[in-house]
Formats: structure tokens, sequence, C-alpha cells
């Protein structure tokens, strides 16, 4: 058994996009430390968008320029989702560019204003030009297992888009439950269906918990050989595109059930647990993850 797993904490950007509160930049960036402390070795920590439509990202160029780039082995993502967010985070030190494109046509307009054929050729272009300028590009593929607006998703639909993708030569894939639709046997369908097209492509997973199916969800995953998930500390986030997408799954549930599964993540849950509890107070509110509220067992 492979018994390593890597969490990729998304939390101070799919976490923080959706929160009524704003937070300062000194106040992310803190955040951002103590997920390096905890152990976090590739963190989402922004996204290159307008800021009138995720006012949370408003300080994305000042918060990227106080990170520790260089230190401890950590990795920084940056989420864009055209070509003037791609031209934006060239422009800066994130080590991972990460686009995404949707399954569904109507999604994809609300998200990015363009249909789902209309941004693979985006990706593509996108693609090329992260590889001229040698930076790492991994494309998340949203709606992966259901969408909003048009309802179910084939995982068909998921191939033909993972096939481009690696046509493409893109560096990572990740597959996205936006709205927390999935349950494990849809999870076990579409990492099967898409598997053998991967080739040497890393594949990631994205959970969301609306339906409290996350957790299951990354164990099925998990079972289906997959060994790379996004998880949020707190269980914090959401989609401000996508109807009642709420929290994405958080960081100490999932740790708390791959360590007791004897997995290994190299991640300190105490010290996730006590970002968590943390956060709480610049957000004003309690954050959901399970474990952050029960606390370990043994305890």
């Amino acid at each position: 058994m492979d018994n390593k797993i890597e969490i990729v904490d998304v939390g101070p950007r799919d976490g923080l996009q959706s929160q009524a509160e704003l937070l300062t930049t000194d106040i992310k960036l803190q955040f951002i430390l103590n997920l390096i402390d905890a152990g976090l070795r590739r963190i989402e920590v922004a996204s290159f968008v307008n800021p009138k439509r995720v006012p949370q990202m408003a300080d994305v160029d000042e918060l990227i320029a106080k990170l520790p780039f260089g230190e401890k082995g950590v990795r920084f993502i940056g989420l864009v989702l055209n070509e003037q967010g791609l031209s934006r985070a060239l422009a800066t030190r994130v080590d991972e560019i990460n686009c995404v494109i949707v399954t569904t046509d109507t999604f994809c307009q609300r998200n990015q204003g363009k249909t789902a054929l209309q941004m693979l050729e985006s990706t593509k272009n996108m693609a090329r030009i992260a590889q001229t300028e040698k930076r790492f590009f991994g494309v998340t593929i949203g709606a992966s297992f259901g969408c909003p607006f048009e309802g179910e998703v084939s995982p068909l639909r998921v191939l033909d888009l993972v096939k481009s993708l690696v046509d493409m030569g893109v560096d990572e894939i990740s597959l996205a439950d936006t709205i927390g639709a999935a349950a494990p046997s849809d999870v076990k369908r579409v990492v099967d269906t898409i598997r053998d097209a991967m080739g040497n492509v890393p594949l990631r997973l994205h959970f969301h918990n609306t339906r409290n199916t996350g957790v299951a969800n990354i164990f099925a995953a998990v079972e289906s050989g997959v060994r790379i998930f996004d998880a949020s500390c707190g269980g914090v986030g959401g989609c401000p595109f996508a109807p009642k997408a709420t929290g994405n799954v958080g960081t100490e549930d999932v740790l708390y059930m791959l360590e007791r599964m004897g997995y290994e993540t190299g991640i300190d849950i105490e010290g996730i647990i006590s970002t968590s509890l943390w956060l709480e107070g610049p957000l004003r509110a309690t954050v959901p993850a399970m474990v952050a509220k029960a606390g370990l067992f043994p305890n």
C-alpha cells in the first residue's frame, strides 16, 4: 500500500473567497504561515480575479509579495480564470498556476463568461504560455460530479476534457465536486473512467462538504488509488458562482480519517486544529470542521 497522501490546503483562497468578513492582508499572511508551521507544503493562496466579483482577493499582489518563497519546500498556488489572470500570475513568484474549466456551458458562462468549448481553447493557449515561461500549470475541471444549472454530468464528459488536457501537456489535473453533489460510488465511477487517459499526469481531487459526503468521497478516492487531495483548514469555503456551494471538506477532518487508517501526510493535525480555532476570531464565525469542535481521540 502506498501510504503517503498529499494534502493541498486551499483555505487561504477557496476558503476565504466567499466569506462575508473581509480579512486584512496580515491576517491572511498569518493564516498561511500557520499552515506552513503545521506542515503544509502546497497551499493555494490567492486567485487572480476581478476584485469587484471576489472582494477577498483584492490584495492578492500585496499578499504574494510577503510570502516566504523558497522556504521549507513550500509551493504556493495561484488560481486564474482567463488570460488576463494568467498574465497577472506570471508577474508574481507563485510556484504553481491553476486554471479552471467547467464541464457545462451554463456554469462556465456564469464562472468565466465563455462556453466550455471556448474555455477549452483559452486553456490551451494559457497552457502554451505557461510552458513557454517554464511555469507549473495545472487545470481543475469544475463540476466534475454535477452542475447546479444542468444537473448530472456524465463521466464521459469528464473523460473528454481529461483527454484534451493531457494532450495539452498540463502538469496536473484536478477534478472538483464544486457543489458537493457526489457520493462515493460516483467518485469511484469517475476515477475508473479517466484512469487510463491520465497517463503520467498527477490526479488531484477537490471535494465540498455541502451534503456531508466530503470525507466519505475522499475515502472512496483513496481506495481507488488517488493520493492528492484539496482540503480547507476549518472546512471554510464555497464558490461565489455556484448556488449553495458551501464549505470545502475540512483539513482536520480529512487528516483524522487518514491517520486513523494508517496513512501519512506529514501534517500536524493539532496545528491545523489550532489554526482553525484561531481563524474563528478574524472570521467572527465558527468553522464547520467537525474535528475542530470535537477534538482528537484519544485526547
